[in-house]
């Protein structure tokens, strides 16, 4: 398996799955896809879901890695997976459980991990394979990554006092929750960098990308990325909505009938960056037999207006709304790249001019036209809807009442935008959860007049000592803050 560029020359040479591991973001400012999805079976399907109940969900991981992974022997490939999906760092053996709610909703729970947020289930994986692919290279990586809340603290957490890596993470300053906050800027380990952005997400992610497109720092630095830039951490995603697929379809059989190999799944992907969908698009590609794709926005809806209307229309920062689902105010959806390039048939040139230049400083394409946008729905299974903060409240109080679970408000919003899509679609939809609601208590308690309960992990973590660095939005103020923070080895 070889990868190149969403807007590689034809020229260009293919890189292995260790080399991208470690650059992250292309040299052309592209995004690195495979340059074919393996594709699977029933036989295949039916082989994973004895695998599943036999083995368990780290060897699931470890076989369906193993179709994009082909320079990491099998055996290591199969210990890394059972080191990152592990008790008791994740809350439950089965990694990813689900639940169904009643009247065709499902939950597919991602939050079960250290930090309580679906990035975990990317983030663990991405240390094993960082720490086994710097040992084997001796060599050393400098991960620089934006947040919106959850990916800092899922990658600081998976990342913390790993030798020959230290973590830069931007955050926009006072766009996150206390609790996330204090997830992060509480790790005082050596290898951990955390900075306030005077911005918004966009502009952190902005600075990632301009840092990556600087060569001569890139390499001087050994900078790498954990954001959904990374390949790794999409493919890591993958692997969930294949469990999710197998349970849902199991369960869904013995309780309503049918034939789980035959049962078709539609998923509800709260998205702001379009990495978790794009795995989701991922996993149908290659034949996993999900149904619809639903893509839920909060009030920063770039996505669900184009998924409406065919226009994609890149918002500034004072555009972007701080809303009560923080890890979703973002105008600027990197991983859209990637599907955008599947929809054209893999046209890079065109990839490269509606995402270079054209969108750098807050601006549009129109695909309203194109036969692609009028296959949306029959050809590439994807649908969309938005959520506001009266809808958020009122997911939260009714899944608390009718089914005794709280939802966080991002979970919410794919649970608003999940209903709407019920009456349209035939077989269950599962709303796949971001985070805990312990992350969002202010919210819950508007919500529901009560906190949320705080696992005992996180007993006590607002009041912790916390380290954070200033930081004004500009790329050489962040490049002189790297060279002056980080120990090269």
């Amino acid at each position: 398996m070889r990868y190149l560029s969403t807007r590689a020359a034809a020229d260009t040479l293919p890189s292995t799955f260790s080399d991208i591991l470690l650059g992250g973001l292309a040299p052309d400012g592209g995004l690195y896809l495979p340059q074919t999805y393996p594709q699977i079976n029933a036989d295949t399907l039916a082989q994973w879901r004895q695998l599943l109940d036999d083995e368990g969900y780290p060897a699931l991981a470890a076989r369906v890695l193993s179709l994009f992974i082909d320079d990491i022997p099998a055996g290591d490939l199969a210990e890394i997976c059972e080191r990152a999906y592990r008790t008791p760092a994740f809350a439950t053996p089965e990694i990813v459980p689900v639940t169904d709610l009643g009247n065709g909703l499902w939950l597919s729970h991602l939050s079960e991990g250290p930090t309580a947020a679906f990035k975990d289930m990317a983030m663990q994986l991405l240390g094993e394979l960082f720490e086994y692919e710097l040992r084997r290279r001796d060599d050393w990586l400098t991960i620089v990554g934006a947040t919106s809340g959850d990916t800092g603290s899922a990658a600081e957490y998976a990342l913390r006092g790993r030798p020959g890596v230290s973590v830069v993470m931007l955050t926009p300053r006072g766009r996150m929750t206390p609790f996330q906050r204090a997830q992060m800027f509480s790790l005082l380990d050596d290898n951990i960098v955390n900075v306030a952005v005077d911005g918004v997400f966009d502009d952190c992610q902005d600075l990632v990308k301009a840092l990556n497109m600087d060569a001569d720092f890139k390499a001087a630095w050994h900078i790498g990325a954990v954001n959904s830039i990374n390949w790794a951490r999409l493919l890591a995603q993958v692997v969930y909505y294949v469990a999710t697929w197998i349970r849902v379809s199991a369960q869904y059989a013995r309780t309503y009938g049918g034939n789980a190999a035959e049962q078709r799944v539609s998923v509800c992907v709260p998205s702001g960056n379009f990495g978790n969908v794009c795995a989701a698009h991922i996993a149908r590609s290659m034949g996993v037999p999900l149904d619809t794709l639903i893509v839920a926005t909060n009030e920063n809806d770039v996505l669900d207006e184009f998924f409406t209307t065919g226009v994609y229309r890149v918002r500034s920062a004072e555009n972007t709304l701080a809303t009560s689902s923080p890890s979703m105010d973002i105008s600027k959806a990197s991983n859209f790249e990637r599907f955008i390039h599947d929809v054209l048939g893999g046209d890079k040139a065109r990839v490269a001019e509606l995402f270079g230049e054209r969108l750098d400083e807050y601006g549009t394409f129109d695909l309203s036209a194109s036969p692609f946008f009028a296959q949306m729905r029959t050809r590439w299974g994807m649908v969309s809807g938005r959520s506001t903060h009266a809808n958020r409240l009122a997911e939260i109080r009714r899944t608390a009442t009718e089914n005794g679970y709280v939802l966080d408000p991002h979970t919410a919003d794919g649970m608003h935008v999940a209903r709407q899509w019920l009456d349209h679609l035939d077989g269950p939809i599962v709303v796949m959860e971001t985070a805990l609601p312990v992350k969002f208590a202010q919210t819950v308690v508007e919500a529901t007049g009560q906190l949320p309960p705080t696992p005992e992990r996180f007993q006590g973590i607002e009041a912790l000592p916390q380290k954070v660095v200033d930081l004004p939005n500009d790329l050489a103020a962040l490049q002189a803050l790297i060279q002056d923070t980080i120990r090269r080895p």
